[in-house]
């Protein structure tokens, strides 16, 4: 495979209170610090981490629908590097047409106002790509790729239940045949049987239409089945990258056999063995220095308060922030489910 999407030292720092004369900010939110990975062609990159951690800033400030405060973000289009971070709005707009996002609430990300038919044709529209009947039949096609009923294009979203909504927010992101989709909790609102449905409906587009997603979700095991690597965050920075197999069974990073171990065991009569974090997260206003998981972890050393571990290769395709990770031996989602 190929590379879609570099990202280096990626931060997005928000300012926090006032002080002095000037006004300048008191102190920044460091919601994204540091944040560094590739994305190939074709493949789902899952990203996970507790409430906070970053996930969703993170995939808005790659598309630049939330500006970045610095760092690099390439796209791989047709053999040219294009520098996402040096375009201006005439340029965002050219290359949203090959990024899109899919968002967490099918409620609140259609217009109430606008039928099915309207909301799936506005990217055409937009960018004048499509009209009259050449625009009809694109909507009709992209709907019933999306599993739609046709017949109710002119129906407005109050009509659909809420995977029929995420359906209509799937086609709406695809119908201008975009490389990268950023999946943003798009399907943590859904029932569990709608979730597998939504899934699968992911997977088969992929494969049809030659999609690369970014699939940012808290559970875990939606993550297993969907995803190819895994990125887990903690406090704004990235502590592990791997393959999916390699990150559930064989975790290198303490952080990571916390999340594994929360994962709920399939046979109602297994004992669970949680990993319980001590303490509270940190505040991104104010991380600890060293290991930023360091508060929190059984393992920590005086080291780990001190030195700031960076993101290495650890063995082929597994990255882990952590300066011990050769010598824990840590229990990954196989173990757990074996007791």
């Amino acid at each position: 495979m190929s590379r879609l999407l570099r990202v280096t030292d990626i931060k997005v720092h928000f300012p926090v209170g006032k002080t002095g004369i000037l006004g300048r900010p008191a102190n920044y939110l460091k919601a994204v610090d540091g944040v560094s990975f590739d994305i190939q062609r074709g493949e789902t990159l899952g990203l996970v981490g507790e409430s906070g951690s970053g996930k969703t800033t993170l995939g808005r400030a790659i598309l630049r629908a939330l500006e970045p405060t610095s760092g690099e973000i390439v796209y791989e289009q047709d053999g040219n590097s294009i520098d996402i971070m040096g375009l201006n709005r005439n340029g965002l707009r050219k290359i949203w047409r090959n990024m899109q996002m899919i968002f967490q609430d099918p409620y609140a990300s259609l217009n109430p106002r606008m039928t099915v038919q309207d909301i799936i044709s506005e990217p055409l529209l937009a960018n004048k790509l499509a009209k009259g009947k050449d625009l009809n039949d694109q909507v009709v096609d992209m709907a019933q790729r999306c599993g739609l009923n046709t017949g109710h294009l002119s129906r407005f979203p109050h009509a659909f239940s809420g995977g029929q909504r995420q359906r209509i927010a799937i086609a709406r992101a695809l119908i201008l045949h975009p490389e990268f989709i950023v999946c943003d909790e798009a399907v943590s609102a859904l029932d569990v049987s709608i979730q597998a449905q939504i899934l699968n409906l992911l997977k088969d587009l992929q494969v049809e239409l030659n999609l690369t997603y970014l699939f940012i979700a808290h559970d875990l095991a939606a993550v297993a089945y969907a995803c190819d690597r895994v990125a887990v965050m903690y406090l704004g920075q990235i502590v592990e990258i791997a393959s999916t197999e390699k990150l559930y069974y064989s975790p290198r990073h303490p952080y990571t056999e916390a999340l594994m171990s929360a994962i709920p065991e399939a046979n109602p009569e297994q004992v669970m063995q949680p990993v319980f974090l001590t303490g509270e997260r940190p505040s991104p206003t104010n991380p600890p220095a060293g290991c930023r998981f360091h508060t929190r972890c059984k393992y920590a050393t005086d080291e780990c308060r001190t030195q700031v571990p960076a993101l290495r290769e650890i063995t082929e395709g597994h990255f882990v922030a952590c300066l011990h990770s050769e010598g824990l031996s840590l229990k990954g989602a196989l173990e757990h489910g074996k007791g």
